[in-house]
């Protein structure tokens, strides 16, 4: 018979079995009686989206001169409005050596946009010139012209005495420019139609104030853009040392003008910082812009020409060389494909822009 102490014992462990049965019978109650029920199997729809098309952003590389002239200056102007306008595309200004280089630069596919004159068109086309024996792939067409480039000639303050005209050059030892650069062909040109040769020096930019001052050199070229604003490099020279212009005589300028160049008249008060020695600079000019191709659709070409129309101050903000063609930007359209010889053909985004403007004329060419 069990002791009391092991019956005690007994009835312990039988009460803490209940205990825990107590426990675990409630838990079970809690979880599958109380707790709430499991939410119901909920079906999503199908929805169908359409996928967000990313704008295809067009490559625009445009050609210009090199750093530090008037052409890379206009042409950063020019690209900073049209990236602002036309965000599908991307506008790269790509310094060369001169319009020449850019014209080349876009022939053989490098460039999609490029630096030319009037007359360099025609040399261009007609394989003459500067371009004699070269065969582009492609050619660019008359597409937006920006502005003129007068060009004469500067010599040292202290050979004010020496030099009178410009036929007191021949023969003399003359920076006209690099060899690439349309304001050395314009000035070339200008004093072949006046008979006179010279010595062409080559110089760097930086160094043409010092090559003045030693006698290095008896003249160099200068010029500006419409009349207005000289090229950084000139700024820079007039600066380091004291310059005046040399214009041609009289006699000279009635000759210029019978050989059909034009001679322009620009006061020099607001062009030079200093005393350059005349009253009016008397320089022939020639008319510049940027071009492409007609692998640019017609609709962009267009939309460029609106752009800049619309942003003309801002363009005279950056640069007073623009101010001509602030004042009438669809007029000086129609001056530069009157001043550049051969019939050149024409972008047809520039045919559509004139056409709008009532200005377009039966006899011009427009690009295929």
């Amino acid at each position: 018979m069990p002791s009391r102490m092991a019956i005690t014992k007994i009835q312990a462990a039988i009460a803490i079995i209940i205990i825990l049965v107590v426990v675990i019978a409630g838990a079970a109650y809690y979880y599958y009686a109380a707790a709430p029920p499991a939410p119901a199997a909920i079906t999503t729809p199908t929805v169908t989206t359409t996928p967000v098309k990313t704008p295809v952003v067009k490559t625009m590389r445009w050609g210009t001169s090199a750093t530090g002239t008037s052409g890379h200056r206009a042409l950063v102007g020019i690209t900073k409005v049209l990236g602002e306008e036309m965000p599908d595309y991307s506008f790269s200004v790509f310094p060369t050596a001169g319009a020449v280089a850019s014209m080349k630069g876009y022939a053989e596919g490098e460039l999609e946009g490029c630096y030319v004159a009037d007359m360099t068109f025609q040399e261009m086309y007609t394989s003459t010139g500067r371009f004699e024996g070269y065969k582009p792939k492609r050619l660019p067409v008359q597409t937006f012209w920006a502005f003129t480039l007068e060009t004469t000639l500067a010599i040292h303050a202290s050979k004010a005495e020496a030099y009178k005209k410009w036929g007191d050059l021949a023969g003399k030892k003359i920076f006209d420019g690099p060899a690439a650069w349309d304001v050395r062909a314009n000035l070339v040109r200008s004093l072949k139609a006046l008979g006179i040769g010279f010595q062409h020096i080559e110089v760097d930019t930086k160094m043409v104030a010092t090559a003045l001052e030693k006698g290095d050199i008896e003249a160099t070229i200068v010029y500006t853009t419409s009349r207005k604003s000289p090229a950084p490099w000139i700024k820079e020279m007039e600066l380091a040392t004291k310059i005046r212009i040399l214009n041609p005589s009289p006699e000279e300028i009635e000759k210029l003008k019978a050989a059909g160049l034009q001679v322009v008249e620009i006061d020099p008060k607001g062009v030079y910082a200093t005393d350059v020695g005349v009253k009016t600079i008397y320089a022939v000019p020639f008319y510049y812009g940027f071009h492409v191709g007609t692998e640019v659709p017609e609709e962009d070409v267009y939309r460029m020409l609106k752009a800049l129309e619309k942003r003309a101050k801002d363009l005279v903000a950056y640069d007073p060389g623009f101010e001509d063609l602030a004042k009438d930007f669809a007029g000086y359209q129609v001056k530069g494909i009157m001043n550049t010889p051969g019939n050149i053909p024409i972008h047809p985004g520039l045919a559509k822009y004139l056409k709008e403007k009532g200005l377009w004329r039966s006899e011009w060419r427009i690009a295929a």
